[in-house]
């Protein structure tokens, strides 16, 4: 029977040349998991968190939106009644 290949020593030193060569810190990476069912639950969260920022930046473009349509119909009220305002007359 073939046995199992074995990790090495230092896994987490290997990991840590694999994924960042330059060896800068990496957030999360102080401990990293083997387990798949531990690595499929964090891309779940993250891809919660992707869906949650994408709407929130939805949001935030139709907040924008809105306000410049606003700005423009006060401006265009404005230049509205500064055009029809009557000469005083003395």
């Amino acid at each position: 029977m073939a046995q199992p290949p074995e990790l090495p020593k230092d896994w987490l030193e290997f990991m840590q040349k694999m994924w960042n060569p330059m060896s800068f810190p990496i957030p999360g990476m102080g401990m990293p998991t083997v387990d798949i069912g531990e690595i499929e639950k964090k891309i779940g969260e993250l891809k919660t968190v992707e869906t949650w920022l994408t709407m929130n930046v939805g949001f935030v473009q139709m907040t924008i939106k809105a306000l410049e349509m606003q700005k423009s119909a006060l401006e265009s009220l404005a230049a509205g009644a500064a055009k029809n305002k009557p000469a005083d007359k003395k």
